[in-house]
């Protein structure tokens, strides 16, 4: 079990590293910072550079937690929270990835979530610090605390897509 959850942290987080890497870097077919700004600002995320550099570290810091099994819970937040906001530009579209919907960010941030459910397992840096930070007391708060971090962008999209840009 212990092999099995650093796999799937670890894949995780290299999924969510790569996202990184589109944004920042233009890596992986990615469009790099001024691409994803432009983006950003067409899904009603203004600044769009703020927002791209802030997706970035999100994915980042998530990923680099989860990888570790350090402060699991909050890495899982972390996820939970960019994830929430990657899904809100691609909600109209519904579900399904193929239709230009939200289904990889649901399943990146359910990942996170179950994460924080089962712990990182014993190969982590958690386990060797013993620290017991999971269970369904630890997602549940990864969840709403990555919820509430993610009010304020999605706010603020919601006023920008009300407003002409410009």
């Amino acid at each position: 079990m212990a092999l099995g959850l650093l796999l799937l942290r670890l894949l995780l987080a290299a999924l969510l590293a790569g996202h990184a890497c589109q944004k920042a870097f233009g890596w992986f077919r990615g469009q790099g910072i001024d691409g994803t700004a432009r983006t950003f600002e067409s899904w009603g995320f203004r600044p769009g550079r703020q927002h791209a550099f802030m997706a970035t570290a999100a994915e980042l810091t998530g990923a680099v937690l989860l990888a570790l099994g350090l402060l699991t819970p909050l890495g899982s937040a972390v996820v939970v929270g960019t994830m929430t906001v990657a899904a809100s530009a691609n909600f109209k579209n519904g579900l399904w990835a193929h239709l230009g919907g939200y289904e990889v960010a649901f399943v990146y941030g359910a990942l996170a979530f179950v994460i924080a459910v089962t712990g990182p397992g014993a190969l982590s840096l958690d386990a060797a610090a013993g620290l017991p930070l999971s269970g369904i007391g630890y997602a549940l708060g990864a969840a709403a605390l990555g919820i509430v971090a993610a009010l304020p962008p999605l706010l603020r999209r919601r006023q920008a897509l009300r407003q002409p840009a410009g």
